[in-house]
Order: C-alpha cells, then sequence, then structure tokens
C-alpha cells in the first residue's frame, strides 16, 4: 500500500515506573504547545515530512485554513532495536527535521500528532518487550514534540502478529493513562465488511484490555473498492461490527468511528475523486462520526499528466485537481470554511450602447470619413462608395465601428 513505521528500544521500559509523572515531561517539553480541539486532530491529513517530496505545512495552512497534520510514519530502527525512530532510520532522540516541521506549523497556530506503525517495516510492538516497554518507547516522541495527539496505524504485517498487538493496544492504553487528555486514534484496514479478521480481532484485543480511544477508523481503499458509495457501505457496516463488539448503540458506535481514504488513484488503481470525498464527507456529517482524514497530502496535487500514465504516485494524485483540492475535505470536516481558491471573476462591464448615425442608403454617395449605420452597427467610409452594402471585409469600402 502507502505507508512507513518504527519501533523503539526495550530499555525505555523504565521511562513508565514513574507513571504519574510523564504528563508533566509531555507538558513541559520542547515545542509544546496549547492544544487544538479534538475535532482538528480528527480532521488531520497524513503527512511524510522525510520522504515523497513534502510540501510545505505552512503554505498549505495558508491556502486551505488547516490547522492539524498527521505525521507519518513512527517505526523501530532498522537494525533493530526498541527506540523510536522516523522510518526505521532516522531516531527520534537526536531528531532536529521533523522538530523544524513542527515548530513552523505551530508557529502558525497548528499543532501535529504522530502516527506509529503502517504499512511495511518493522513496528515497536514487534520488537519491544512488552506493552510496557512499547509504551516506554512511544512516551519518548510524546515528551520529544510535546505532543497532545498520537496515532496508532495497525496494519500488515503487523496486525497478523498477536504478541505485537497486544503490546500495541496495551501500550496505547497506558499512554493514554498517563497524559491525560492525549488525544488517541487507532487505523487500521479496510473491508466491504468493514474491516477483515485480523482487524476484528484488533478491536475484541481493545476490548479484552478495556481500552477505548478517542477513535476506530478504517481505510476503506485497497481492498476492491469503486468510489465513495462503496466507501459508505463499508463505513455503515463497520458500524454494526463496533456495535457488537463493544455493545455500543448505533450513535456511540459513529462517534468512535473514522474514516482514513486515500486521495486520487489507490495502490491496486481504485480511483477516489473530490466527488468521493464530499460523499464521504456528507456521510460523516449525517451520522456525526469521529473522524475524517487521508493519506497523503504529499499526494494532494496534480500529476504530469494529470493521470501519471496510469500510475499511482507516492507524490501527486494521478486525478485532475488543484494542489490541496483534498486537504479542504478535511477543514469542513473540522468545522471551519476553507478559502476559495477559485478567484470570483471580475464582470466584463456592459458597454454604453453608442447612438445609431443617419441609416445608410444605396442611392447616396459616400465619401472617407462619411458615417452612417446598418443592421444595428455603425460603419466609416474608408473611400468614395455608393451602393455597396456595409460590410465588415478587409476589402470593402466600410470600416465596424460597433453596435448602436
Amino acid at each position: 500500500m502507502r505507508r512507513l513505521r518504527a519501533c523503539l528500544g526495550a530499555a525505555a521500559a523504565v521511562g513508565l515506573t514513574a507513571a504519574g509523572t510523564t504528563a508533566l515531561v509531555a507538558g513541559n517539553a520542547s515545542g509544546a504547545t496549547a492544544a487544538l480541539s479534538n475535532r482538528w486532530y480528527a480532521a488531520a491529513p497524513y503527512l511524510m515530512p522525510l520522504d515523497n517530496d513534502p510540501p510545505d505545512p505552512g503554505a498549505i495552512m495558508d491556502a486551505t485554513g488547516l490547522k492539524a497534520f498527521q505525521l507519518a510514519f513512527v517505526l523501530a530502527p532498522n537494525g533493530g532495536g526498541c527506540s523510536p525512530t522516523w522510518g526505521g532510520t532516522a531516531p527520534v532522540s537526536s531528531d532536529a527535521a521533523v522538530q523544524s516541521v513542527i515548530n513552523t506549523i505551530r508557529g502558525k497556530g497548528g499543532d501535529v500528532s504522530v502516527s506509529i506503525g503502517g504499512y511495511g517495516g518493522t513496528k515497536l510492538g514487534q520488537v519491544c518487550s512488552d506493552a510496557a516497554a512499547t509504551a516506554a518507547a512511544y512516551q519518548q516522541v510524546i515528551t520529544k514534540y510535546g505532543l497532545h495527539a498520537i496515532d496508532f496505524d495497525l496494519e500488515e504485517p503487523e496486525y497478523e502478529n498477536t504478541a505485537a498487538i497486544r503490546n500495541e493496544i496495551g501500550a496505547a492504553k497506558i499512554l493514554q493513562q498517563n497524559n491525560p487528555g492525549l488525544y488517541v486514534s487507532v487505523t487500521t484496514a479496510g473491508t466491504a465488511d468493514g474491516t477483515g479478521w485480523f482487524g476484528k480481532q484488533m478491536l475484541l484485543e481493545a476490548k479484552s484490555q478495556g481500552f477505548t480511544p478517542d477513535n476506530f477508523s478504517i481505510m476503506p481503499f485497497d481492498g476492491g473498492f469503486n468510489g465513495g458509495a462503496s466507501q459508505t457501505s463499508a463505513l455503515t457496516n463497520f458500524n454494526s461490527v463496533l456495535q457488537s463488539t463493544f455493545g455500543w448503540d448505533q450513535a456511540t458506535a459513529y462517534a468512535h468511528e473514522g474514516f482514513s481514504g486515500m486521495n486520487g488513484r489507490s495502490d491496486t488503481g481504485e480511483i477516489f475523486t473530490q466527488a468521493d470525498f464530499q460523499t464521504v464527507l456528507d456521510y460523516a456529517a449525517s451520522h456525526n462520526m469521529g473522524r475524517f482524514t487521508f493519506w497523503s497530502l504529499n499526494r494532494d496535487r496534480q500529476c504530469t499528466p494529470p493521470d501519471n500514465g496510469g500510475r499511482t504516485s507516492g507524490t501527486c494524485s494521478s486525478v485532475a485537481q488543484n494542489s490541496w483540492d483534498f486537504a479542504k475535505y478535511s477543514v469542513k470536516f473540522a468545522g471551519a470554511t476553507p478559502p476559495d481558491s477559485t478567484p470570483t471573476p471580475t464582470p466584463t462591464p456592459t458597454p454604453t450602447p453608442t447612438a445609431c448615425k443617419a441609416a445608410w442608403s444605396s442611392g447616396a454617395v459616400y465619401t472617407a470619413g462619411d458615417e452612417v449605420s446598418y443592421n444595428k452597427h455603425n460603419w466609416k467610409a474608408k473611400w468614395w462608395t455608393q451602393n455597396e452594402t456595409p460590410a465588415a471585409t478587409d476589402w470593402g469600402p466600410w470600416q465596424d465601428e460597433g453596435a448602436c
């Protein structure tokens, strides 16, 4: 599909022994800022800050009114160990590049969530010894960046590993307890019936641990979907899964349910246009859903040519669009009004009609400069003429002066 992940060190488990202090540490972290409303974290589109030709988040904020970004992905080190890295290669502990991106966003009044996991790479839950060690690794990320929100992207191949999912869900619960007010989202694969067997096992693990995040989101793409209607059908079915798993009524299930789409051409060749995003946004709004996001802002711009030769790209959408078209749907979900990217055209002034000259006569003689009217236009003689009907030709004796 389209994602990266990272994992953190087992030695970090000792960081949770003083559970009551972790939230204070996060609150005093360098670069920490006041939290946005949860609605903004629920609307934050994914942005890879180090890969896939990262766009300027400040420019996106100016163009769309977007305030929150979902930075992706934190993974275990490619060389092994239970310590957080960006994409498996850049240690969070020594990071300055992503911190700079975050500072830019916060300097303009926005904020970020950080996404852990994704499709591919080694996840912390796979290599850390237990839930406490996994949580301690993620706590380093929360503390480093002063986070108010975090996203657990649990999908292939990690969510097929029972022990890894137990660690991830356990870590999410610990972080939620130790960081009061932390917005926690869980994102997993989507299927026509909501989510697949492994996704349902992940939900059962959350139930068994007594863990309830702010929302569970599905990704209804890369699974034989065909436009927005097929996605809303999957969301309806996922709502039933949430009801049956947790014993929630329909409204409670929708309040904990989220959508994570893919703009443009998906990895498997599905096409999701702006109209499809509007279909899902209307559904989400009418059912009071808890989250609406997409993968990714790196792709929220037009390819050259627009269809990218029928290929999927990590840096453009492969559909016709203006830059940041899809980000505006997240802005609308958050309750803000994106600026109109299409300037209102200046009306062309209607010219004041010119009075008509004396009517042309076939018997009259006209010399250069004489003016007449014919068929509601004024005409000027270029030279001597008689019985030559006014007509707009380069070689004729008459020059058209416009309507009268």
